[in-house]
């Protein structure tokens, strides 16, 4: 189990007791409320800006509403294929700073976005809709895309980025989120929520999307996509469970490379060397 700190305990505390509090009146509003607090990155401080991110140039896109912030690294030689890096949760584009180093040494043109609510980035929430039609937007604006390497939620969004992208040649999944109804079932646990809240919480998504809730699933959207695939998953991740990851393994797809680690966990994998020097040597590969 992770350690929180007491602040984190007591805001838990506190949401549990409101939420659950609501529930009894409205379970609707208290769903309503509850995936607000789904949506909200926790982690709002601003990583220190590595030196190679002076070196980019500074980008921004407008997505509903929102002033979204990127870099973008060229290279001398035009034409050059393009790789976007997708962080996770809690997270920002600085914290892939070897990877930014990698793909330019090995002649990548590269981008680099934070997600809504994350980083430099405007908003208070996101979802995965939200990410998906970020790395849709940027695909479209600075041209099509060679591969996306991205990490946890970013990954689940590249994921279903990649089924409306045709072009694409790579994809690179690190401990993404795979199942997005195991993550609601671990929401709830946390927060110690009534159950007869859920119904109305994922009635709130199928509203949200117009779709499914089936549609939420890495699982789903990379069987349905024929993009040369490297999913890379540690056997203790306590976020994205292995279990749920494994499940793409057991489908033996051609088109998908599984690379499983043990006790790197879920963040530790990404930044691990062996790891990343695995990921650089398949993006570049012709």
């Amino acid at each position: 189990m992770m350690k929180m700190k007491l602040s984190q305990r007591i805001g838990i505390k506190i949401y549990s007791t409101s939420l659950n509090t609501t529930a009894l009146i409205s379970p609707a509003k208290a769903a309503e409320k509850a995936f607000r607090i789904f949506c909200s990155p926790t982690i709002t401080s601003v990583f220190p800006e590595p030196d190679i991110f002076k070196k980019a140039e500074k980008k921004q896109l407008q997505l509903d509403g929102l002033q979204i912030y990127g870099w973008y690294w060229k290279q001398e030689k035009q034409n050059r294929p393009k790789v976007l890096i997708a962080h996770g949760f809690n997270s920002c584009s600085f914290k892939f700073e070897k990877y930014v180093l990698q793909l330019l040494k090995n002649g990548f043109e590269v981008l680099a976005f934070d997600a809504p609510a994350h980083g430099k980035s405007e908003g208070k929430q996101v979802h995965a809709l939200m990410y998906k039609e970020l790395i849709l937007k940027i695909n479209y604006t600075y041209g099509n895309l060679y591969g996306i390497i991205g990490h946890s939620f970013g990954g689940l969004a590249a994921s279903f980025a990649a089924e409306s992208l045709p072009e694409l040649k790579k994809l690179v999944l690190i401990a993404p989120a795979t199942e997005t109804t195991t993550a609601i079932s671990q929401f709830f646990k946390l927060l110690k929520l009534k159950e007869d809240i859920r119904p109305e919480f994922e009635k709130k998504l199928i509203s949200l999307a117009k779709l499914p809730l089936s549609y939420f699933s890495a699982i789903r959207s990379v069987s349905n996509i024929s993009v040369n695939t490297l999913w890379l998953h540690d056997t203790l991740d306590l976020i994205c469970p292995f279990e749920d990851a494994s499940k793409i393994r057991d489908l033996n797809l051609n088109h998908v490379q599984f690379y499983e680690t043990t006790g790197l966990g879920h963040n530790k994998i990404y930044r691990d060397q062996s790891v990343s020097k695995l990921i650089i040597k398949f993006v570049s590969m012709t």
